[in-house]
């Protein structure tokens, strides 16, 4: 084959080949041409077909916003709040599990049992609502809670978020906004009625208090062995004979390690001290319920689901009767 019929028939295959594209663009823009009409055309015909029915569609939005208006006045408002706690005997595992008995009190509706635990009358325990421990998430590893877990779906492998263990948070959630006060001593006194974690409680005050016997000896056996330093380095450093004065490098080391260990031991006892006078009792409020000012269950809440229910519901209503002769032709039909 000669070098002019290979340029011929190479010139011929550029020229399928942007055919072949120039095909496909022009399909593709006549897809997207009749794909924009019949949206539009879509879009139009629903326009339309709302105008025409915005009576009975309005309707519904009033309809549903009455009855969202209805239900918490029929069923009652609910107020919910928080508190911070910190288990001191116990780990917050078994705190957590402890406080949420009396969430499955309150879901079986088991008013005696409930009313035993927080020792309350039942005029009281029929306001509780639900009662409920939750872990505090920290989610920046910083020592400061980011988040709760309400869903109890935090996975032990994250390594990210992290489950708090000095405080947890626990739910209230009452039909009278006011009683929060007498609910948060109720619990507080609940946990420490518990018999096991005072013998807890009582063991880590006992330990703790051993330890700062302990330390204060320490402290004060550094201290005399300080001064008997003190007084030997002094005597050494008496100038010698010539008026030279004798320091002892090694002597001053030693000296400094008996400060740096009074000052460790004087840390720990410190810290046994304030352990011991500020979270001295089986369970410390760290934050006590708020006030609310609103229900959880308020017109807006039931609002979200039922308006939306309404309209879809006239909606779709509507639609079925403008095709209904086109429906019953389908059904005749098969």
């Amino acid at each position: 084959m000669s070098e002019e019929t290979k340029s011929q028939q190479k010139k011929n295959d550029e020229i399928d080949l942007l055919d072949l594209f120039r095909r496909m663009g022009t399909s593709i823009s006549k897809g997207m041409r009749i794909g924009m009409n019949l949206l539009g055309r879509a879009t139009l015909i629903s326009i339309i077909f709302l105008l025409k029915r915005w009576i009975w569609l309005a309707l519904s939005i009033i309809i549903g916003t009455g009855i969202s208006w209805m239900v918490p006045r029929l069923t009652g408002k609910i107020y919910s709040s928080e508190l911070t706690l910190r288990s001191n005997a116990v780990p917050n595992s078994d705190m957590i599990t402890y406080i949420n008995r009396l969430h499955y009190f309150c879901i079986e509706n088991d008013s005696m049992s409930l009313a035993a635990a927080l020792s309350l009358p039942m005029e009281k325990v029929r306001l509780i609502k639900d009662i409920q421990a939750f872990w505090a998430i920290d989610m920046l590893n910083d020592g400061i809670p980011d988040n709760v877990d309400y869903k109890n779906n935090f996975y032990s492998n994250d390594t990210t978020n992290k489950r708090m263990e000095d405080r947890f948070v626990v739910r209230g959630r009452l039909a009278v906004s006011k009683e929060f006060p007498l609910l948060s001593e109720r619990i507080l006194e609940y946990t420490r009625q518990n018999p096991l974690f005072q013998l807890k409680n009582q063991v880590r005050l006992a330990q703790n208090d051993e330890i700062r016997v302990r330390l204060v000896y320490d402290i004060d056996q550094l201290d005399s062995l300080q001064k008997v330093k003190y007084f030997e380095e002094t005597r050494r450093r008496i100038p010698a004979s010539g008026g030279q004065m004798i320091f002892l490098q090694e002597q001053q080391q030693n000296t400094q390690l008996i400060y740096d260990n009074i000052y460790t031991l004087y840390s720990r006892k410190q810290a046994i001290d304030a352990d011991m006078e500020i979270y001295k009792d089986v369970i410390t409020l760290l934050n006590d319920f708020t006030q609310p000012a609103r229900s959880i269950n308020g017109t807006l809440y039931f609002g979200k689901t039922i308006i939306p229910a309404f309209f879809t519901i006239c909606l779709l209503l509507l639609i079925l009767i403008d095709n209904r002769k086109k429906l019953q032709e389908i059904f005749r039909k098969y």
